[in-house]
C-alpha cells in the first residue's frame, strides 16, 4: 500500500500539464468532457488516498485496533505509514471536507441570489434595464438567459441571435455543471486549479459551434461574440453573476474568433492520429491513478483481515 497509496496524490503534477494541452487540440466537447471526467476521477482518488494514509495511521493506535478487534504489529507493510504522515492525511481530509461544503452551500446561494434579482415568469429571456453591457447564461428551473438593455443595444438583431443562441448552448448542454464539478475537485485537490481554465475555454467555444450551427453563419458568429466582448469589455461585470454560470464574453475572445473564422485549419492541430494518443494517455493517467487507489485499499483490507483473524485466534 506504501507506494501505491501515493500515486493519486501526485498524479497531478505530471497529469496537469498533459491535460491542458490536450484540450487545445481536441475538439470543445471532447475537451470539456474530457477536463471535467479527468478532475473528478483524479479528485477522488486522491481523496481516497488520503483517506487510506489517515486509516493506515489510525488502525495502529492501541484504542483504534482494540474497537476494531486488530492485532497491530500484523498490519504488515502499512507500518512504513508514520503516525505524522497519517495525521497530516487526516488534517488535509478534514481541510478538503470543509472546503467542499462551503464550496458547494457558496455556489448554491449565488445561484439563488443570481434567480431573484432575474425577472419572474416562464420566459427563457430576462431582460435587466442595465446600461452596463453584458449577458450571461443562467442555469435552473427554468434557465435564463440574463442580459441588459446596453447589450442589446451594443448589437444588431443577427448579432443578438447568435448571442442569445450561444446562452441557449449553454443551457442546453449543462455546462454550469462542467464547470461546477471542476470546481469542487480543486477543493479537494488544489493541483487541478490548472484545468478549470481551459476547461471554461472549451466550454465557451462549445457555445460557439454550437451557434454557428444555428445561425449558419460562422463570421457572423464571430463577430457578434467580438462586438459583445468589446461592448462588455467597457463596463463592470454583473455582480450577481455565480461563477459557474458561463458568458459569451468570458475568457480568451481572440482565441475564439479565431477558430471560428478558421474552422478547417490544421496548422495549430496535430493529426488526428496524435490526438487520439494525447486522449488515451489521460486515459490511462486516469485508470491508473483510481487503481493505485483501489490497490492501495485492497492492501490495507487484506492487511486488517489478518489482523483481526490473528486477534480473534489468540483469545
Amino acid at each position: 500500500m506504501i507506494y501505491a497509496v501515493w500515486i493519486p496524490l501526485l498524479m497531478p503534477l505530471l497529469a496537469v500539464p498533459a491535460a491542458r494541452r490536450a484540450a487545445e487540440w481536441l475538439p470543445p466537447r471532447a475537451a470539456a468532457w474530457t477536463l471535467a471526467g479527468f478532475s473528478v476521477v483524479l479528485a477522488g482518488s486522491s481523496t481516497a488516498a488520503l483517506g487510506l494514509l489517515a486509516s493506515a495511521g489510525a488502525l495502529r493506535l492501541p484504542p483504534v485496533a482494540a474497537f476494531a478487534h486488530l492485532s497491530p504489529p500484523l498490519l504488515g507493510d502499512d507500518a512504513s505509514v508514520p503516525l505524522p504522515v497519517s495525521l497530516l492525511a487526516l488534517v488535509a481530509l478534514a481541510a478538503g471536507a470543509c472546503a467542499l461544503v462551503r464550496t458547494g452551500l457558496r455556489q448554491r446561494r449565488e445561484m439563488r441570489t443570481a434567480h431573484a434579482g432575474s425577472a419572474g415568469g416562464a420566459d427563457e429571456l430576462s431582460v435587466h434595464p442595465d446600461e452596463s453591457p453584458y449577458a450571461y447564461a443562467l442555469p435552473g428551473r427554468p434557465g435564463r438567459i440574463v442580459v441588459t438593455t446596453g447589450m442589446l443595444r451594443a448589437l444588431d438583431a443577427r448579432e443578438r441571435e447568435v448571442l442569445f443562441a450561444h446562452e441557449r448552448a449553454h443551457l442546453k448542454g449543462r455546462h454550469h455543471l462542467f464547470l461546477s464539478a471542476a470546481e469542487l475537485a480543486v477543493t479537494l485537490h488544489p493541483m487541478l486549479r490548472g484545468l478549470r481554465e481551459p476547461l471554461a475555454y472549451a466550454l465557451e467555444r462549445w457555445a460557439d459551434e454550437s451557434a454557428a450551427s444555428a445561425t449558419g453563419d460562422r463570421a457572423l458568429t464571430a463577430r457578434a461574440i467580438g462586438r459583445a466582448a468589446l461592448a462588455a469589455a467597457r463596463a463592470p461585470g454583473p455582480g450577481a453573476r455565480p461563477r459557474v454560470a458561463l458568458a459569451a464574453t468570458a475568457g480568451p475572445v481572440p482565441r475564439r474568433v479565431s477558430a471560428l473564422l478558421a474552422p478547417g485549419s490544421t496548422s495549430a492541430r496535430p493529426r488526428k492520429a496524435l490526438r487520439r494518443t494525447v486522449a488515451g494517455a489521460l486515459l490511462v493517467c486516469a485508470a491508473l491513478s483510481a487503481g493505485a487507489a483501489t490497490e492501495a485499499a485492497y492492501d490495507l483490507h487484506s492487511g486488517v483481515e489478518v489482523a483481526q483473524g490473528e486477534a480473534h485466534a489468540s483469545e
